[in-house]
């Protein structure tokens, strides 16, 4: 799954063909000139974009005939002299153009609430965007990797300089707390979690703790690795608190898999050293009810193989939970956008995108009182070793973080409990083992649920596209959308669900400055 973001000028013609399961989410900050995009088998989101002179928008492959044959979201497209918004190779105009502004229009299958019978569409669709959300031209907010180009060498403070040992044995914590406001890794520097403090999981406890709660103030932390050295059962490996600005760009969870976090081949994919010693966290990322987030280019990922040693051997490590947001925003879980303009070049910057978890026992995602959330691109696969054992196992559900207590087959990719003001543009959420085989593939029921969206929650979700999973979409626990009904290629893919009746409460008056 693919970030893009192109800009072209001088008729420039740029084709872009995905294959398989992939997807791609488009923002178009400046001039962007597509001359012909060929879409076999994935979904495909553009966002904010601006179409100036050019023949076609977007070209497909093949014409639908009136069923799903590749999914296509366009949401918020200004189009100048561009006389066909959508077109098929040799074929007819599915959607014309002109100089227009394209609000929300989906190609594909359409679902609403808890009704299993979609409806295949080729115009407008629902898209409800909190403007809290969104920038001063109406677009979803975004900024750049921060380069840090304004600051002079004198202004940078090395953590060695000032006392950290950086070894990955001493303990560097009196060090690093004195420094703490923007951080900027040297090479993906590594903060690590380990020690008694981080062994009850009946008593969790932050590795990184992102201010107190409803601090306000400056913290951004830009290209670093967080992890744990084992075993950690109650690490929370990052609390966030702070209530904007701040940022988290390229900053990374990886759990286990690499050298010196004692989460490696000492737990084989068998199990057969048991759990005690394999536990790699409580939860990776916890947002909580006061803060606000920008998260782009991050990877919440909990290892299923060793990265260093032969970097190929399978390993059974246990992380309980993925991501955890209690914020009632704004957050932006994102990959990759810039606003650059040009006369002269095509810049085509490609990245996974942030909202990347994978792996965790009970969720990958969940939104627990949320509000006013954009996920771009979420990405999600299920714990390998799964169902042996079955979740919430080799945990205990605790009351405290509203853990799910049903399980339909594995791990839930997103759960979503009394939320409001969600959108989520693209994902890829992915079943693909039990226990280590994947022959569930042949029938596509590695699980049997993996999305779950209370009945009061306010969610629009556009291009959804799972593999491995019976049912793509289920409302209060019960299993809505069958994937049969969405087969697109490999993968199956819902173009949009909405809940029906979505009416969301705009909030005025907040914005993000970093």
């Amino acid at each position: 799954m693919w970030v893009g973001f192109e800009v072209a000028t001088g008729g420039l013609t740029l084709e872009t063909q995905t294959v398989g399961a992939e997807g791609w989410l488009h923002f178009c900050r400046g001039v962007l000139k597509i001359k012909s995009m060929t879409k076999t088998r994935p979904h495909i989101a553009i966002i904010d974009a601006l179409v100036t002179d050019t023949p076609i928008f977007v070209r497909t492959s093949k014409p639908s005939n009136g069923s799903l044959a590749g999914s296509l979201v366009l949401n918020n497209a200004r189009l100048i002299n561009v006389p066909i918004a959508v077109g098929v190779l040799n074929g007819p105009t599915v959607l014309p153009g002109g100089t227009m502004t394209i609000n929300s229009w989906g190609q594909g299958n359409v679902f609403v609430g808890s009704d299993s019978a979609g409806s295949f569409t080729q115009g407008d669709i629902p898209a409800n965007k909190p403007s809290v959300l969104l920038d001063n031209a109406g677009r979803i907010f975004g900024k750049m990797h921060p380069q840090y180009e304004d600051y002079s060498v004198d202004q940078f403070v090395s953590v060695k300089d000032e006392g950290a040992k950086g070894d990955g044995v001493s303990d560097d914590t009196a060090a690093l707390q004195a420094i703490f406001d923007k951080i900027v890794g040297e090479a993906w520097s590594v903060i690590a979690g380990q020690g008694p403090i981080f062994y009850d999981y009946n008593n969790p406890v932050p590795v990184v703790r992102a201010g107190e709660p409803d601090s306000e103030g400056v913290l951004e932390i830009t290209d670093m690795l967080f992890t744990t050295i084992g075993p950690a059962p109650g690490a929370i490996v990052v609390e966030w608190n702070v209530k904007q600005p701040e940022g988290l760009n390229g900053a990374t969870g990886i759990l286990g898999g690499a050298a010196g976090t004692q989460l490696e081949l000492e737990c084989p994919s068998d199990g057969s050293n048991g759990y005690d010693h394999c536990f790699a966290a409580f939860l990776a990322l916890h947002l909580k009810p006061s803060s606000t987030a920008y998260l782009e280019g991050s990877w919440i990922w909990l290892a299923d193989h060793v990265l260093d040693a032969d970097g190929i051997s399978q390993i059974s490590i246990y992380s309980g939970r993925g991501v955890l947001s209690e914020s009632e925003g704004p957050v932006w879980m994102i990959g990759v956008n810039c606003t650059f303009e040009s006369t002269s070049h095509l810049l085509l910057l490609l990245n996974s995108s942030f909202s990347i978890a994978e792996h965790h026992v009970q969720y990958q995602f969940q939104l627990d009182n949320a509000k006013n959330h954009y996920l771009g691109l979420i990405q999600t696969e299920t714990p390998y070793f799964q169902p042996n054992p079955a979740p919430s196992a080799p945990f205990v559900t605790n009351c405290a973080f509203n853990d799910p207590d049903y399980f339909d087959g594995g791990a839930w990719a997103l759960r979503v409990i009394e939320s409001e003001g969600i959108i989520i543009f693209g994902a890829g959420l992915y079943s693909l083992f039990k226990h280590y085989e994947q022959t569930c593939l042949d029938t596509m029921d590695c699980q049997s649920q993996i999305v779950d969206i209370d009945d009061v929650s306010e969610v629009n979700i556009y291009s959804l596209t799972t593999l491995g999973v019976t049912y793509q979409l289920s409302v209060n626990e019960q299993g809505i959308i069958n994937h049969n009904s969405n087969i697109n290629g490999f993968a199956q893919t819902v173009t949009a669900w909405s809940p029906g009746g979505l009416h969301i409460d705009v909030e005025v008056g907040v914005s993000l400055e970093i």
